[in-house]
């Protein structure tokens, strides 16, 4: 059988994001990276898979309603009556950027655990994504850990994406001392230039991707913002700039970005010289780019790679 498709390893947010800069108004939307992650991939074509564990009130049943919409199997979540979907409040600055206001997490230890995994999930796809968000909980980091089990087991690809929120963690030495335990583990590692400089203790982006190359990371991104983005492959680099767009909302940029890479190497396999590095890199750019043309994380994401 020919393995298809991508797992996206998370928790479900809904996003109240501002309309405008005043933060006073709010439009309520699907949330979360590894949720964005799975409608990316999907709405490009890619067979996706999101596993996290749903509440049985509205807001899950928003969630659940949601993903439906984006054609996302959720066959292998877990259902429980005492889960609350957790809330984040996304204001906006003048320029668009959108920074978290408030994040909401009345249940934060009802989480999928390592039991309530199922394996056969993981023999039928291609790459296997994960993030910080399910690492600062122990019991979702043991559900995680199993996750790369299996991934691993399955002759999977592995991507993750650091997606730091310090607010979570017990201490930043802590989030550094745990994220950086994943990087020699896996395949793809995508980080913000900030994500770099904070895992490696320096500002300087050479001196960073110097600590760094110690875990060998097969293939490693660096966004930049609406300066684009470095790639790193077998120690050589190739800085790839992003589109000009009028951005107004910068939510979820980095989640299409990874969606886009995500779609280059199911689709195209493992890039083996840096021209093909740099066509998947200006492809997620593009992507990243235009996601930031309209207000929320999916809604300037089209289907069926038509950017």
């Amino acid at each position: 059988m020919k393995k298809q498709g991508v797992i996206s390893l998370g928790e479900a947010f809904v996003d109240l994001i501002s309309v405008d800069s005043t933060n006073t108004k709010y439009q309520q939307m699907l949330g979360g990276a590894t949720v964005n992650v799975a409608a990316g991939v999907k709405r490009q074509g890619i067979p996706s898979y999101y596993l996290c564990k749903f509440g049985t009130n509205q807001l899950s049943e928003f969630v659940e309603s949601e993903l439906s919409k984006e054609r996302i199997n959720t066959n292998f979540c877990v259902r429980t009556s005492v889960k609350d979907i957790c809330v984040v409040y996304v204001h906006l600055d003048e320029k668009g950027e959108r920074y978290f206001h408030q994040y909401i997490n009345n249940t934060p230890d009802v989480v999928l655990t390592e039991n309530e995994l199922d394996e056969k999930v993981f023999n039928k796809v291609r790459i296997f994504y994960f993030g910080s968000g399910t690492l600062f909980h122990e019991t979702a980091k043991r559900t995680t850990m199993k996750a790369l089990k299996f991934a691993r087991e399955a002759n999977t690809l592995i991507a993750f994406d650091a997606n730091l929120r310090l607010k979570r963690w017990e201490s930043a030495s802590q989030c550094r001392r745990t994220v950086c335990s994943q990087l020699e583990h896996v395949d793809i590692v995508k980080l913000t230039e900030e994500e770099l400089f904070f895992l490696t203790e320096t500002d300087l982006i050479e001196d960073a991707l110097k600590i760094v190359s110690v875990y060998n990371i097969p293939y490693l991104f660096i966004t930049l913002g609406s300066k684009g983005a470095i790639a790193v492959m077998k120690g050589r680099k190739v800085n790839v700039p992003s589109i000009e767009v009028d951005a107004i909302d910068t939510t979820g940029a980095g989640d299409a970005f990874m969606a886009a890479l995500l779609y280059q190497f199911h689709e195209k396999g493992l890039p083996t010289n840096l021209f093909q590095l740099e066509e998947y890199t200006a492809y997620a750019n593009r992507v990243a780019a235009m996601t930031t043309t309209q207000i929320g994380s999916l809604t300037a994401m089209k289907p069926d790679n038509s950017l």
